[in-house]
Order: C-alpha cells, then structure tokens, then sequence
C-alpha cells in the first residue's frame, strides 16, 4: 500500500511484469489512479510548433505570430498534458505553497517520454533568485534533476517578475531576462550538438523563446528545442 501524494488516500499501485524481467530500473507510482485520471494528455490533433490542441489546421494562432516574429525559425515544443483544473491546482501547491515533494507528482507526469529523448544537453529554465530564494529550491531543476543530466547554462536577472503573476500581454511583453552562465564548464560539442530547453508548463511561449535565443546568441549552429509538461 502507498499513500497518494495528491489525495492522501492509501492505494494499491499497478503490477508492470515487463519491468520485473528487464534491467532498468523503475520509479514508484505516487499517484493513485484516480487523481492520475484528473490530468488529461494531448491527444488527437495539436499545432506542429507548440504542441496546443486545436479543432482543426496545422499551427495555432499564437505561433502564427510567432512566424511573425521569427520566420522560418518558430521554436519547436514538446508537451505531453493540458493546462486544466488539477494541473493548475498541482501547480499552486507546487510553486507557490512551496510543496517539495510534489515535484515528484509531475516527475511521474513526463518521466516515460524523457527518458526515451536524446538530445545532448538538457537545459532547464531557471527561478529567478528571489523565488529560489523564497522556496528554497528551484522548481524546474527538482522536477528534472533526477531524471536527465542537466546542464544548468541559463541564469536569470535579478528583479524578473514570475510570469503567473502576469496577463496574456503582460507576459508577451516581458523583457529578456536571461543570461547565459560563464562558470558552466562546456564542451565544444554544444556549438552544433541538440539542447532540450526544460519548463513546466507552456503558456504564450514567451519564456522560452527568450531561453532559446539567449541560447542561440553563444551557440547559433545548435539546434535547440523546448519540452513543457503541458501546453
């Protein structure tokens, strides 16, 4: 029995016989079936960018503009949930209660497909110092610490304003507030070598667009692309 790490309910987690039989190692289930059940994935048909579920076409409004933007040049994201109820609530308990061991919860959310990737640096987006400051941990490098090697290579400002505290266009409007980390010792296969730029949740692509062009402004041969738990 295993107590729920949403509901707090005991529960009996599934039985895989393929893991028994394999090398690899496998991760406990901390979520019960029924809360499992609450976080819906993106299925059916979605834009070729950013992931987003759509009714019908190929790319959504939002990375329409980014074509605006950025021609021939729209950042390619990977996501695997959508933005609902009780991944709004998981979030709130998460970074704004500063409840540690939720991370776990949304490890369980992208582990299978992350470790399935290949790219040669994963990079996720930072806090900002005064959030890490005030939780005592960096959100978006508990989730995936433990899952990929990262490369911590993006620092961001002092001063930057987390973007759930702002609107759509507060958020489109945000200024660069990345930098890129000189004490990171690199090999000099970065310069042409695959980076996955990591977040939680995607939202106007704001953030990590500005995480990918820090990054391409040292590496423009890389070829970078970005994974949200959910779009």
């Amino acid at each position: 029995m295993r107590t729920c790490l949403l509901c707090e309910q005991e529960f009996v987690p599934p039985i895989y016989f393929a893991p028994i039989f394999s090398f690899k190692q496998s991760r406990s289930t901390r979520i019960c079936s029924h809360c499992l059940q609450k976080f819906q994935k993106l299925t059916g048909n979605y834009c070729s960018f950013c992931h987003k579920e759509m009714d019908q076409g190929l790319v959504c409004l939002d990375c329409k503009k980014w074509q605006q933007m950025y021609p021939n040049n729209v950042l390619h994201n990977h996501a695997l949930y959508h933005y609902n109820l009780a991944f709004h609530d998981l979030m709130v308990a998460y970074k704004r209660r500063g409840d540690y061991v939720l991370r776990e919860v949304l490890q369980e959310l992208c582990y299978e497909y992350l470790i399935k990737t290949d790219y040669d640096y994963y990079v996720p987006v930072p806090t900002s110092p005064e959030h890490q400051d005030r939780r005592q941990f960096d959100t978006i490098f508990a989730v995936y610490g433990d899952i990929l090697p990262l490369t911590p290579l993006l620092k961001k400002k002092t001063g930057s304003h987390a973007q759930g505290e702002k609107n759509k266009q507060e958020r489109l409007k945000t200024p660069q507030s990345f930098f890129i980390d000189s004490a990171v010792e690199l090999d000099e296969s970065i310069k042409t070598g695959k980076i996955l730029i990591l977040d939680d949740i995607y939202t106007t692509g704001r953030t990590l667009y500005h995480a990918r062009d820090c990054l391409r402004r040292d590496f423009p041969k890389a070829k970078i692309e970005s994974f949200s738990i959910c779009r």
